[in-house]
């Protein structure tokens, strides 16, 4: 028997959606720099990016002290992300960009009628400020930040609000990102497992991961996904 098409997807923002680790980047530097700590690459912190800005601030300070362990009194971690929030909160939204075929791949999928989440460990004003940024706010039914909830990916209990909220089954839902943090979050939640090959994985390949299915971009996802909704009502 041929599977059901999914009408509920949820989506990854940070390497799925869009390109943020530059502005990402920018402001983590910005808050080093007000403790004197000189810039750190662009690379070192995109590898840091998928558990939410703190998380991927805490582990840039960590990377820091481990090279230069006498900053440690210079570096009390919640001045640190007091700054960071007063930095991030100027540069979301100002440098991040879709990645090809995003606007055209999600505007399908909601002319088809699924609906679609933002499963995301940024925090939800952050990622809502970059949704709406970069045009892409109005394709989602639901915005799931890393603070939203009690739990965040890789718990099984975001997907399950995610379905909870819109309606649909696990049988009929898929969550598509960039990392093993996602593969996970769907396995765990018993849907499917979809991923791109491109983003942030801490340099990890995402097949190592065991997605159900890799993607070469978004537009390959929502012909997939289309392609089913056809068949299925053949």
């Amino acid at each position: 028997m041929r599977a059901a098409p999914p009408t509920v997807i949820s989506f990854d923002l940070d390497g799925t959606l869009v390109d943020t680790a530059g502005e990402i980047a920018e402001a983590a530097n910005r808050t080093l720099a007000d403790f004197g700590v000189p810039p750190q690459p662009l690379e070192l912190i995109s590898g840091f990016i998928g558990a939410g800005t703190r998380t991927m601030m805490l582990r840039t300070l960590a990377h820091v002290l481990l090279e230069r362990p006498e900053l440690a009194d210079r570096l009390p971690p919640d001045q640190v992300l007091a700054r960071l929030e007063h930095h991030y909160s100027e540069t979301a939204g100002t440098t991040g960009r879709p990645y090809p075929g995003c606007h055209d791949a999600l505007q399908s999928l909601r002319l088809a009628g699924v609906r679609l989440a933002c499963l995301t460990n940024k925090e939800e004003r952050f990622a809502r400020r970059v949704l709406e940024k970069t045009a892409l706010a109005e394709y989602f039914d639901l915005v799931v930040g890393g603070d939203t909830l009690p739990c965040k990916k890789p718990d099984r209990a975001t997907v399950f609000h995610v379905l909870d909220t819109l309606g649909g089954e696990r049988s009929h839902a898929a969550h598509v990102g960039d990392s093993r943090t996602d593969v996970e979050t769907a396995h765990n939640a018993g849907i499917a497992a979809w991923a791109v090959p491109y983003g942030y994985n801490g340099g990890e390949p995402i097949e190592a991961a065991g997605p159900n299915r890799i993607f070469a971009t978004l537009t390959e996802v929502a012909e997939h996904v289309l392609a089913g909704h056809v068949a299925w009502a053949a």
